[in-house]
């Protein structure tokens, strides 16, 4: 067991929340049970996560994309109000992590993510350090390379070819994050990998050569949550369960 507010002060401390420039706040964003025994992790805190985490009898839910994001004009109505008093009904802590929880070196999306194509950071780039780039110990082509990611993601990647080279140099940034293709080219990447594509980045791939992969927003963040919540839980001795709920997005 740990205390809700020791926890919400271990993972700032962790995540180092106050150092980003974010799109909605980090950290407990709906306050449940003052003790917390039993936690449930996802990518993003939908009406059908908070469900299985009542199921689950989850005391804390810790999430990648919470309820709110700027923007929001605050009022709890609709699907809002739904995923809110179901979180209220049963007293359950909801913790978000948004640009923090990219960022971690051991725990982040990206750091997951490299550790599953098998390459590690060496120089980061693009908006706040969030993009990684790293070298393979061996050279792959694209295609190689998307059968990698389709047997670790369960997903068809979505290819834009660049020139055809063997692909060594590698940078990456889970999520949306597209428009840092144009830093990861000037960072000296073969290919870029992450989860969206937009019209532009076709064009750029064919005309400097790089290759672009997308390999779905959802697909390429389900680790880092995942991964901090078990972190936590066996820092503090509790029970976790990441819970899949499937986005074709």
């Amino acid at each position: 067991m740990v205390a809700r507010v020791e926890l919400d002060a271990y993972l700032t401390a962790l995540l180092e929340t106050a150092r980003f420039q974010d799109y909605g706040p980090n950290g407990l964003q709906a306050e449940g049970k003052s003790e917390v025994h039993k936690i449930v992790s996802g990518v993003t805190a939908s009406l059908a996560l908070i469900d299985a985490a009542i199921a689950a009898q989850a005391d804390a839910v810790f999430v990648h994309h919470g309820l709110f994001w700027k923007g929001h004009d605050g009022r709890l109505t609709g699907w809002l109000k739904q995923r809110v008093e179901r979180l209220m009904a049963h007293q359950i802590n909801l913790f978000a992590y948004h640009l923090p929880l990219d960022a971690h070196p051991l725990y982040g999306n990206n750091a997951q993510f490299g550790n599953r194509l098998g390459v590690k950071a060496d120089a980061n780039f693009g908006n706040q350090n969030l993009g990684c780039i790293g070298s393979l110990d061996q050279s792959f082509s694209l295609q190689a390379l998307s059968a990698v990611l389709q047997s670790q993601l369960q997903r068809t990647p979505t290819l834009a070819p660049g020139d055809g080279r063997l692909l060594r140099r590698i940078a990456w940034c889970t999520g949306g994050a597209q428009s840092y293709f144009e830093a990861a080219i000037a960072a000296g990447a073969d290919v870029y990998i992450t989860g969206e594509i937009s019209e532009p980045q076709a064009h750029l791939a064919q005309e400097t050569g790089v290759a672009f992969i997308a390999c779905g927003h959802h697909a390429s963040e389900r680790y880092g949550a995942a991964a901090l919540a078990q972190h936590v839980a066996e820092q503090f001795g509790l029970s976790h369960q990441f819970i899949e709920i499937d986005n074709p997005a």
